[in-house]
């Protein structure tokens, strides 16, 4: 039988050949929890009169959202996993001292293998398909499971394969790319489905701009993201101490897909999507008509914060100030990622031009602390949804945008074009 990467996972870890459509309990190698979800999990991981995980060593918990605590309440609620990960002697906790947003953590740390099953109580757990795994977001009671049990239940889904054509023009990544997705299928086309990305253009996508693409498959509906291993991902795996062996999966030539998406990404230009849905994209050509004051500017998460992101924006903003009437707000997505921008200098950028660095943390990206919008404000964000209400107020707006048109959109205080600086 012809099979996708998808499929061909699946059956490496069922021990017989699986397809679309089946359901499957599965070993599940990496389960990941946050400050939010996992007390959930761990409430229910104790009322089952469990002892002790499954996999201590396939079990991570990340304090990402609210960390350093913001207040009473997101303190008691730390402590939760803290003190779980202290009984369990857990070797995968990420606290203040090494901290970083999940999503680009896990795969800094080498705990993202090609081939694995992983699971994890946040929507964008879909991000890890970048590195060749099925990754994908589950409740906090399926992880509680999982930790029991090592396992998980699955219906293997579906897959759309997208297929990218030609070469990005200047100021196009792969958040321009994803978002030219959803504008075209949107916000529910891909519903419990796999996209797989693909395409002659995908050499020229660094990384950093894989893990956007596939960070974002959630926001289309999908189950998954994924993306098979080549070079430039060997290359990026060369340098992790990788938990364990990778195993390499693609798609067969012939394999069956629900639907197949044709992009030149060479005919792009930047797309930006208007509230209050990421399927709203338009061309920066038709944002700049519109000629929107902005109030605030965010730079970061787990789609948009990583070095190149933080590259791209001191590039653009060295020697210049942010707009008398618009605030710039930066978050590194991991502590590694701040202290190479620090050392590359470009800390140093963005304080000169006005922008506030603040420590690693989904905060602002979900409207929880340190960049919350007040009544009726604009924010051009390169995060990845803009729900009402998502980084504050109901009335405020969020425009979801790749971090060149977030820079540039910060020094002229409305919505710019990079190209033009």
């Amino acid at each position: 039988m012809k099979q996708t990467i998808t499929e061909k996972i699946f059956s490496e870890h069922v021990g017989k050949e699986v397809s679309a459509g089946q359901i499957v309990e599965t070993n599940i190698d990496m389960v990941i929890g946050n400050d939010i979800t996992t007390p959930i999990s761990i409430r229910a991981f104790k009322e089952s009169g469990a002892k002790k995980l499954a996999n201590p060593d396939g079990f991570a918990i990340v304090m990402d959202h609210y960390i350093p605590a913001k207040d009473i309440a997101s303190a008691n609620q730390a402590k939760i996993s803290r003190d779980f990960a202290a009984e369990h002697d857990l070797k995968n906790f990420f606290d203040e001292k090494d901290m970083g947003i999940e999503h680009a953590l896990m795969p800094e740390k080498g705990l993202v293998v090609p081939g694995d099953v992983i699971i994890g109580a946040d929507s964008h757990t879909c991000t890890h398909g970048a590195l060749g795994a099925f990754s994908t977001g589950m409740g906090s009671t399926d992880l509680a499971y999982a930790m029991i049990t090592g396992k998980n239940w699955f219906k293997i889904p579906q897959t759309i394969k997208v297929e990218f054509v030609g070469k990005p023009a200047a100021c196009i990544y792969g958040k321009d790319l994803i978002l030219e997705v959803i504008r075209q299928i949107g916000v529910d086309g891909a519903l419990y489905k796999a996209l797989e990305f693909s395409g002659e253009a995908m050499k020229y996508l660094d990384m950093d701009s894989r893990f956007s693409l596939c960070n974002m498959a959630i926001e289309a509906g999908g189950k998954s993201g994924i993306i098979a291993v080549d070079e430039i991902a060997k290359e990026f795996l060369a340098s992790k101490n990788l938990r364990s062996e990778p195993k390499y999966h693609y798609s067969d030539e012939g394999a069956n897909y629900e639907q197949i998406l044709r992009i030149d990404v060479s005919k792009l230009d930047p797309v930006i999507a208007y509230p209050f849905l990421p399927s709203n994209g338009r061309s920066i050509n038709e944002a700049l008509k519109d000629d929107l004051k902005i109030d605030q500017v965010f730079i970061g998460s787990c789609t948009n914060g990583r070095l190149s992101d933080l590259r791209i924006a001191a590039n653009i903003l060295k020697g210049k100030r942010v707009a008398k009437h618009t605030r710039l707000i930066i978050t590194p997505a991991t502590q590694k990622i701040a202290l190479a921008a620090q050392k590359e200098g470009l800390m140093d950028i963005f304080v000169e031009a006005g922008a506030v660095v603040s420590n690693p943390t989904c905060g602002a990206c979900l409207g929880g602390y340190m960049g919350i919008l007040g009544a009726g404000e604009r924010c051009v964000s390169t995060t990845n949804r803009n729900f009402v209400g998502r980084m504050g107020d109901r009335t405020s707006e969020v425009y979801l945008a790749n971090s060149a048109v977030a820079a540039a959109t910060a020094i002229a205080g409305k919505i710019a074009d990079p190209r033009e600086l």
